[in-house]
């Protein structure tokens, strides 16, 4: 089992975010930004640099917070509905519901679905553009039989390790660091957490040794690096709710509630530092593909901290509290929440 609340259980209102960003303990002030490999590094496809609008950086640093570890602050002020930055993911994969309907790469919705029957193996893109980017995966996931693998996922209602298998793909192919998700916290898993996972482990392995993928190539494909990524994505992934042009919010809420936009799940960077808020000031959304987009929901002063809500904000505090607790393990402190609302 995923043990963590997944955002399918609140309403699509832009709220539904799979992640905490917890304490972790760095030599650094809170004043000064904290120092990483550049979340702003740019390589090829879907991890493309973070970026603004054109004219400059996000106005944004991460530094340490009083209480919740690293967090990001305006580095001026922000008006409502400001486009802060944009986001490409590190990586991501469809739903198994929605992988004969988008892009196997960016997610976007394909205008001619795939022939299910006939191209069940068959990867789909949305250009050649995006064909080609997903070489850094593609190739190598052709040459395995995922059957078991899949059915591993749907037959759990699993989400997760779909991206752990091509995080594992982008590393053998060479495209990505076996360690380059080591920045996100990871989440705890218990012992009867661990014991589950072994079995996705295995299909996992196996898959990649009957496509004669030789072990010097799966040197990094360790049980302990299978678990210590799926920790770290099971609360820093994002559900991928597409908008399809509407990015107010209210509109926005509306159009992912009548299309049931989620086509799949997505690991970031930058956006992965931001801290929860009952009453949030910044909203990430998604238009027509996996890239997000952060936004201002109101004027935000420079140095002020901006939070995202992980959950869905209409829920009444003790739904909220109880909801944080047991999906993200911790109890929310923000002023909405100190005033009992």
């Amino acid at each position: 089992m995923e043990y963590t609340v997944d955002r399918e259980m609140a309403s699509c209102s832009l709220v539904r975010f799979g992640r905490w960003i917890s304490r972790f303990k760095f030599p650094y002030t809170q004043a000064k930004p904290f120092s990483s490999p550049s979340p702003f590094s740019s390589s090829a496809g879907l991890r493309d640099a973070d970026s603004a609008a054109p004219g400059g950086p996000p106005p944004i640093r991460v530094s340490l917070t009083d209480s919740a570890g690293r967090g990001v602050f305006a580095t001026r002020k922000i008006g409502a509905g400001e486009l802060i930055h944009t986001a490409k993911p590190l990586v991501a994969h469809p739903s198994l519901s929605s992988i004969h309907h988008v892009c196997n790469f960016c997610l976007q919705k394909l205008q001619r679905y795939a022939n299910v029957d006939s191209d069940a193996r068959r990867a789909s893109f949305c250009s050649e553009e995006c064909e080609q980017h997903s070489k850094v995966f593609h190739d190598v996931e052709m040459e395995a039989d995922w059957s078991d693998y899949d059915n591993y996922c749907r037959e759990r209602g699993f989400k997760y390790p779909l991206l752990v298998k091509r995080l594992a793909c982008m590393v053998i192919s060479g495209a990505m660091s076996s360690d380059h998700l080591d920045i996100l916290q990871p989440s705890r898993l218990s012992t009867d957490m661990v014991l589950e996972l072994e079995e996705g482990y295995s299909l996992l392995r196996k898959a990649l040794i009957n496509a004669n993928i030789t072990d010097e190539r799966m040197l990094f494909l360790t049980q302990e690096w299978y678990t210590g990524v799926l920790a770290r994505i099971r609360i820093n992934a994002f559900r991928i709710e597409l908008a399809g042009g509407y990015e107010d919010l209210h509109s926005l809420a509306a159009a992912c509630v009548e299309a049931e936009a989620a086509v799949g799940n997505a690991v970031y960077m930058l956006p992965s530092f931001y801290n929860h808020d009952c009453d949030p000031n910044t909203h990430i959304i998604w238009i027509n593909n996996a890239n997000a987009k952060l936004k201002a929901l109101r004027d935000v002063d420079p140095d002020e901290e901006l939070r995202i809500c992980y959950i869905d904000a209409s829920m009444d505090y003790d739904a909220r509290q109880t909801l944080l607790h047991r999906g993200f393990g911790f109890i929310c402190k923000c002023a909405r929440c100190s005033y009992g609302d």
